[in-house]
């Protein structure tokens, strides 16, 4: 998985071959085909896994409020891409070449975002009673402008400054979650 995603960084999704990452892999064609069907799936695989650790790193928080949750969270999940120039570059700019399942692939993972904005924007309606009722595509409208956001700095090859966002991105959410009033 890690030759995959090394390729796909380098040579881009279109020009990543199985028997590339078998030889980068040092394994044989057979042990790919043992663990999976095609190059799309390996590739799926890899984005699986490290949007799994990417959510695990900020959906669990230990801050007090939602307010400093949203702050400690964005500061992690900028971080966490701009440590990973290779993986930015591979989800964000090669993720859509791998075609409909890729995107499908994309779509659980927003849902899984989206669930997770859900469960800050109750929080923060514990939290601040007087906050307005959340419209119906607020939390999905977050996570794909943050998504946009971060992906375009990655496209413009900005990764390295992703974390200078933090302000502006939690000034964002802070609106779309909790309107004028917060």
């Amino acid at each position: 998985m890690r030759a995959m995603l090394e390729s796909v960084a380098s040579r881009g999704y279109e020009g990543t071959t199985v028997p590339q990452v078998v030889a980068d892999a040092k394994v044989s064609r057979n042990a790919f085909y043992e663990l999976f069907a095609d190059k799309t799936e390996c590739f799926l695989a890899v984005c699986d896994q490290l949007a799994e650790e990417v959510l695990g790193d900020i959906a669990n928080p230990t801050e007090d409020t939602w307010r400093e949750a949203l702050r400690a969270g964005t500061q992690r999940y900028l971080q966490w891409w701009q440590d990973r120039p290779a993986f930015s570059r591979t989800y964000f700019v090669e993720l859509p070449a791998a075609g409909v399942r890729a995107v499908e692939q994309r779509d659980r993972q927003y849902a899984r975002f989206v669930e997770m904005f859900d469960g800050l924007a109750a929080w923060a309606r514990e939290q601040e009673p007087g906050l307005p009722p959340l419209g119906p595509l607020a939390t999905k409208a977050v996570v794909l402008a943050v998504t946009e956001l971060v992906a375009e700095e990655v496209r413009a090859g900005r990764t390295e400054r992703l974390t200078a966002l933090a302000g502006d991105v939690v000034e964002l959410i802070v609106l779309m979650l909790a309107g004028r009033a917060a």
